[in-house]
């Protein structure tokens, strides 16, 4: 786990993926034959097929970008506001540690809504929805050294250690950290590539999947696999038939979500292979939201694309929370489709 570990625990909002590309960077160089950094920052790493001059050419996508903010603001006291970047919930903010990227160090701060303590509330003020444009960072130093060493745009990310809980690991920025976890391991870990393979670590997922558009232009890949976490709502509250996935029931393959409806063909080979290899699975269907299977399927003339999805507790938080098992069951799942995914029936009669 040191190396999801670090993945999690490094800063990069849509946009300022830098420190997570060279991560990436490091641990694919040894693995694959070409390497190359796009216009908009992705990193598209090639494996050429074990076989084959004429072997077809996959994606597999898996973005570097957490949901953070940036610096929109700095007040005469030194206090910080924001913009968003991703989607949050002011119910999740409040009460948080963040880093501010500074100009040559990066800065602690608080991240609090600029409301009354309980104490001298009214009932007005406990019923007030929050909002995020609410919220500043204290950064606690004077505001002259505040405009000294922040700058407007200046990257804000929630500080969470990562953290070993129960049969799970929990950290922010798991969405989506763990996979570009299991898409390192995964090619690591495959002893043959049926096809040309591009693992593309891909930029501004968060705000609009558009990394993964880009790259996909690019690639001109014949086939598609994003990774990304999906919803697993079961917990108290949440009706059974609205959970989505659930933990411990293994990594999850997509049938549809708001932004892209999984090919038939791809479904089928990869519900085969988990059933060959004994790799535990689930489906899933997620109404809203979207991962780059949305982006690589529309481009240039359409291309088939699926997602394995690892199932995740608390997501768009500071502990979001995922299962070994279901972790450990996507690199499997990902790695046998490395090895034997061409081999899918991509034909729709």
């Amino acid at each position: 786990m040191k190396l999801l570990k670090e993945l999690c625990e490094s800063a990069g909002v849509p946009g300022r993926e830098d420190r997570l590309r060279e991560i990436v960077r490091r641990e694919l160089a040894p693995l694959t034959d070409e390497m190359r950094v796009d216009a908009l920052g992705n990193l598209i790493a090639v494996k050429k097929a074990s076989k084959g001059k004429k072997a077809k050419k996959l994606m597999i996508a898996a973005h570097m970008d957490e949901i953070g903010f940036v610096v929109s603001h700095m007040d005469e006291r030194g206090l910080l506001r924001l913009v968003p970047l991703g989607g949050h919930d002011p119910r999740n903010m409040v009460a948080q540690r963040v880093v501010v990227r500074g100009k040559k160090r990066d800065l602690p701060g608080l991240l609090y809504p600029g409301i009354k303590p309980p104490h001298i509330q009214t009932e007005a003020d406990r019923n007030a929805k929050l909002a995020i444009s609410d919220f500043i960072v204290d950064l606690y130093l004077s505001p002259a050294k505040v405009r000294r060493e922040v700058e407007l745009g200046a990257m804000v990310t929630l500080q969470r250690d990562f953290a070993e809980i129960g049969d799970g690991v929990s950290c922010k920025a798991m969405d989506d950290r763990v996979a570009l976890y299991v898409m390192i391991r995964a090619m690591q870990q495959a002893k043959t590539f049926g096809c040309e393979t591009y693992a593309v670590a891909t930029v501004q997922e968060e705000v609009g999947l558009r990394g993964a558009q880009v790259s996909a232009f690019g690639v001109e890949p014949d086939l598609g696999v994003a990774l990304d976490v999906t919803l697993a709502a079961d917990i108290p509250g949440i009706p059974e038939h609205e959970q989505v996935t659930r933990l411990g029931q293994g990594a999850a393959i997509k049938l549809l979500d708001s932004s892209a409806i999984s090919h038939p063909g791809l479904v089928a080979q990869l519900r085969g292979l988990a059933k060959k290899r004994k790799i535990k699975c689930q489906l899933e269907i997620l109404p809203l939201g979207g991962t780059d299977a949305g982006a690589m399927q529309g481009v240039r003339s359409g291309v088939p694309v699926a997602t394995i999805s690892v199932p995740t507790r608390y997501i768009h938080t500071s502990v979001e929370l995922v299962d070994k098992g279901d972790l450990q069951a996507a690199v499997d799942l990902l790695t046998a489709f490395l090895e034997e995914g061409h081999r899918a029936d991509l034909t729709l009669v």
